[in-house]
């Protein structure tokens, strides 16, 4: 993981969360099928998610992306890290293998605040501040990778989202981006355990954010052979009136 990452940086692709948020699915995905479990059980959301640029990045999904930048810029082999191809994922798995994923909160009317209160009443869960700030790396990468190295700010999809789902007043969304997306000192902790774990020096950082970014679209990618496949689960339900959206 930690050379995929590093590949990744060297790379300076926006995507930088598609290490881990690839072996997470390929990984969950494999599981299910090796043991037999159909229905798989996904957090994604309309109500909080339906507004994101996609020029912005590509599919975490796309491991030809994946493998093509590890073999530019990694330097070891990957032995066990998890992928899944295109034909697994949109073919064999949901057609052959039958696997579903049920995103059950976009059955019903989700509201982000009165399911963090919720949660705070009944389990003691505590929120970690903004979207998507989980974890030490995603916190980093979220509020500072990519609006200082791409100018990409995804608090503005996120709090868009909550606008036109009615959650949040326009005025609202502009008092929260006008607060800093980093406490300096945190900032300074961060970055500083982030080389830590990636082993590389300060002056290595500063290197890495100060390279010529790229695009996704400039590795080798799955993108004609998806919009292939695409088009014609299009033409199948043209032809028989079966809704095949539903498996991928």
């Amino acid at each position: 993981m930690r050379d995929l990452q590093l590949a990744y940086l060297r790379a300076a692709v926006a995507n930088q969360d598609v290490p881990q948020d690839h072996v997470f699915f390929a990984s969950l995905y494999h599981f299910a099928v090796k043991n037999g479990i159909r229905y798989i059980v996904n957090g994604g959301n309309i109500a909080t998610e339906c507004i994101f640029p996609k020029a912005w990045q590509g599919s975490a999904m796309d491991a030809s992306n994946l493998r093509a930048i590890h073999r530019k810029y990694g330097t070891h082999r990957l032995k066990t890290f998890s992928t899944i191809g295109l034909f697994r994922l949109y073919i064999w798995y949901p057609f052959v293998k039958k696997m579903r994923t049920v995103r059950p909160l976009n059955y019903m009317n989700y509201n982000k605040e009165n399911a963090v209160r919720e949660l705070e009443a009944k389990i003691g869960w505590r929120p970690y501040g903004r979207k998507h700030g989980e974890s030490l790396f995603t916190r980093f990468f979220q509020n500072f990778y990519l609006p200082t190295k791409f100018g990409y700010d995804k608090r503005r999809p996120h709090l868009s989202s909550l606008i036109v789902t009615g959650q949040m007043s326009r005025e609202e969304a502009i008092c929260k981006l006008e607060e800093r997306l980093y406490d300096p000192d945190e900032l300074e902790s961060d970055i500083v355990y982030f080389c830590k774990k990636l082993r590389i020096s300060r002056a290595e950082f500063d290197e890495l954010m100060a390279a010529p970014v790229h695009h996704y679209s400039e590795f080798p990618n799955w993108e004609w052979r998806y919009r292939f496949l695409k088009r014609m689960q299009a033409s199948f339900e043209k032809m028989t009136g079966q809704r095949t959206s539903i498996y991928s």
